[in-house]
């Protein structure tokens, strides 16, 4: 131990322990899909800072963990954006200053059971005031998640309804804390076990007693995959691929076909012909097909990602315009200032346009459907809106043909299963190129995954359900209760202070000299 600590004495390599030790976690997410793992991946970190030997070096270590973890987490995003994806990340590390600043405050030396106890509240309230930060989709968005990878475990699903992501990165964090404190303090071990102990609890009462989703419906969902389509004239092979496999649906009782993000490269007003191709797939079909338009508009300027229904008769009138976009990849922040990143990866030449406002729409069968496309399935609030608005099914379009060998493809159909459990309203992520997969209405895989390799249709039978769940009716209540708890401390902080100022030792008064005493000897 006295070796390490040694080797740790010299400020660059205890940096670099610290981006190493914020980069563990990544192994928690796909494709590794170490899902356990999570529960113990902070804890060098959290050793690391604690034993900082002053409250700044603390702040260092927590800054350089966020580096490292940003960068592990985004590393898919290299070759398009190079070296600027380090600058970005050591921007947005110094988000987790003040998180390592305070695992020091409330874990360094020999804390007391009281402390570690208040540690088990305040350090997993501030990794969410983080997570929180960051979701904002000027800073990249909600990518990466802790809670997030917990997709695929049951028990986690049930949270997931109750309080969404947020909740389940909570717990994580607290989980993280508790082995913390039971691998370096003995002294605060009862608080610490008593933490496991209520996360179980907590879990459990969810399990049990937490309103599931009451399925009363089914409706059969077409996924139309292409695959990568390279080479001259690819938008309209690729138009010719996807209606080539949709046209083999004919005869299976689909209720809906969804085509990917960008499947059709061409304004639908500008190339009537393509509309009209679409609606004779629809006939054909006997349902509604949703595609999604990447193309310079012909009613209003600039560029537009849309997803729009056509039925039988041509478009149904329901449109969708994106709202939130990809930093970098389709717009540039302050272009003006940044614009020099399109020379040195594959930013995007000209800003998207945004979309107004969320549209739900009627896709023919009794269904109501809500989009979203690519980006924006990260974003727990806006299918939690959706499911509000009265969607039956949650839809995301997306396109990953940039990141096919990357861990990138299987992350991003993870999120849908953790937008179905919060919502109780089944999922379907269907992809361009990438990893299509559907999810019902309690967070649960339906049918296979279509892989990065796959250039198929497949049909999905999705349970429809209704109900609202407690995340849906109530909000991101665990960033309500976490800025609370931030609120006391900074009050107790504030207060401690003011009473140490108070209390401190009365300032010295000079001593009046006495008639005997010459100036001299006082002097002296």
């Amino acid at each position: 131990m006295r070796t390490i600590d040694q080797w740790l004495t010299s400020p660059w390599r205890r940096s670099v322990a610290a981006a190493v030790a914020g980069a563990l976690p990544v192994l928690a997410f796909p494709a590794p899909s170490l899902w356990w793992f999570a529960y113990v991946a902070l804890v060098p970190w959290i050793l690391l800072a604690r034993a900082a030997p002053t409250g700044r070096r603390a702040a260092y270590d927590g800054w350089c963990g966020g580096f490292g973890f940003l960068v592990a987490v985004h590393h898919w995003l290299l070759p398009s954006l190079h070296v600027f994806i380090f600058l970005i990340a050591l921007l947005l590390g110094v988000l987790w200053a003040p998180w390592g600043w305070l695992v020091r405050r409330f874990l360094g030396g020999v804390p007391s059971p009281g402390r570690c106890a208040a540690a088990l509240l305040v350090l997993p309230s501030a990794w969410l005031m983080v997570e929180l930060v960051r979701s904002w989709q000027g800073l990249g968005g909600p990518w990466g998640m802790l809670g997030a990878s917990q997709w695929q475990v049951g028990p986690a699903l049930r949270l997931a309804s109750v309080g969404g992501v947020w909740l389940l990165s909570f717990l994580v964090v607290a989980v993280n804390v508790a082995a913390a404190v039971l691998l370096s303090v003995r002294e605060a071990r009862v608080p610490a076990v008593a933490s496991l102990v209520a996360t179980a609890a907590a879990t459990s009462a969810a399990w049990a007693w937490a309103p599931g989703p009451q399925v009363d419906g089914q409706a059969r969902v077409a996924v139309v995959q292409p695959g990568v389509v390279d080479g001259r004239d690819s938008g309209e092979k690729r138009f010719e691929r996807e209606e080539q496999q949709t046209r083999r649906l004919a005869g299976q009782g689909v209720d809906l076909v969804v085509w990917g993000e960008s499947s059709v490269g061409f304004d639908l007003s500008d190339r009537p012909d393509l509309a009209r191709r679409i609606a004779v797939l629809s006939r054909e079909t006997g349902a509604d097909v949703l595609v999604n338009v990447d193309a310079r508009r012909s009613d209003r300027p600039g560029i537009y990602k849309s997803s729009v229904l056509i039925g039988p008769n041509g478009f149904t009138g329901d449109r969708y315009d994106k709202m939130r976009l990809v930093p970098f990849g389709e717009y540039i922040p302050a272009r003006s200032l940044l614009g020099w990143a399109t020379s040195v990866g594959k930013a995007a030449g000209e800003d998207r346009r945004r979309g107004g406002e969320q549209v739900v729409m009627d896709a023919g069968h009794g269904l109501r459907i809500g989009p979203l496309v690519c980006f924006e399935t990260a974003f727990p609030d806006m299918s939690r809106h959706l499911a509000d608005d009265g969607a039956d099914l949650l839809l995301g379009q997306s396109s990953t043909s940039s990141f096919q060998s990357s861990w990138a493809p299987e992350q991003h159909a993870s999120l849908a299963a953790l937008r179905a459990a919060e919502t109780g309203r089944p999922m379907v992520h269907a992809t361009l190129t990438g990893v299509s997969a559907v999810y019902g209405p309690s967070g649960q895989r339906l049918g296979p995954w279509l892989g990065t390799e796959a250039s198929t249709a497949h049909v999905y039978d999705v349970p429809l359900a209704h109900g609202v769940t407690p995340y849906v009716r109530y909000g991101d209540w665990p960033v309500h209760a976490a800025l609370l708890v931030l609120a006391a401390l900074c009050v107790t902080e504030g207060a401690r202070a003011v009473r140490l100022r108070r209390s401190g030792p009365a300032p010295l008064v000079p001593r009046a000299r006495t008639a005997h005493e010459s100036p001299a000897r006082h002097s002296r």
